[in-house]
């Protein structure tokens, strides 16, 4: 697979090149899974230590060899961001892998609609540093007979499994979407383009400007994957 992608928007190799950055920050033998058509180009990738999937995507040139193309792949991260051009705004394609389990499976197209409830941007980002506050003042009053990874661990999933606002939305999800950069600081968004919260079955997905963060509430993330969306 040789012909390399062309990004149509200015800034889109690059915010790509970051999402694939911080992916390896907590997975340096990550994956993603491409997925390309109608022009756009979805990199979907799960950092370990959310347990969330997340997606970022970008609009290609309408005349690329590759724009209109169903393409689906699943590619070392590493390597995609080894081939990723930023000032030239194309990103060489690397050579496929066998893809990890939470890659196999996708929520649905469509039938997504939006939940009421969840707070705005600056919210969200107050309520991710609450949450890791309060991790690390529980973690400095453990004995330091009690102070094991079990026991972190036990901390931090009653911390980040709690729900945002009263949504069903768990802070991990908007911890993940602050850590991989698609939540902006206040002030930051876009004027009329919200972060909202969507639902599909049991499918939950936090949308931003910046890129997507899903979690299948039903039965966690064993079988999770999520469908390429245009991002305002």
């Amino acid at each position: 697979m040789t012909a390399p992608l062309h990004f149509a928007e200015p800034g889109e190799a690059a915010g790509v090149a970051a999402f694939l950055a911080r992916l390896l920050h907590y997975d340096r033998t990550a994956a993603v899974r491409l997925r390309a058509g109608g022009g756009v180009l979805a990199v979907f990738g799960r950092p370990p230590s959310f347990d969330v999937l997340a997606v970022r995507t970008a609009v290609l040139v309408a005349d690329d060899a590759l724009a209109d193309t169903a393409l689906d792949v699943t590619v070392s991260a590493g390597e995609l961001l080894d081939g990723v051009e930023e000032a030239a705004g194309k990103a060489v394609l690397p050579a496929p892998v066998t893809g990890p389990p939470w890659s196999g499976v996708l929520p649905p197209r469509g039938g997504w609609r939006e939940v009421p409830g969840l707070p705005d941007s600056a919210g969200l980002c107050a309520a991710v540093a609450a949450g890791v506050a309060e991790f690390r003042a529980r973690d400095e009053e453990l004995p330091p007979r009690h102070r094991t990874r079990a026991e972190r661990d036990r901390i931090g999933r009653e911390i980040w499994s709690r729900p945002v606002a009263g949504t069903e939305l768990p802070l991990r999800a908007a911890h993940a979407a602050r850590s991989l950069g698609f939540l902006p600081p206040a002030g930051a968004v876009p004027q009329g383009v919200p972060v909202v919260l969507l639902a599909a079955g049991p499918w939950l997905r936090l949308r931003t400007p910046c890129g997507s963060v899903a979690v299948r509430a039903a039965t966690g993330l064993g079988e999770l994957g999520v469908t390429p969306l245009r991002h305002p």
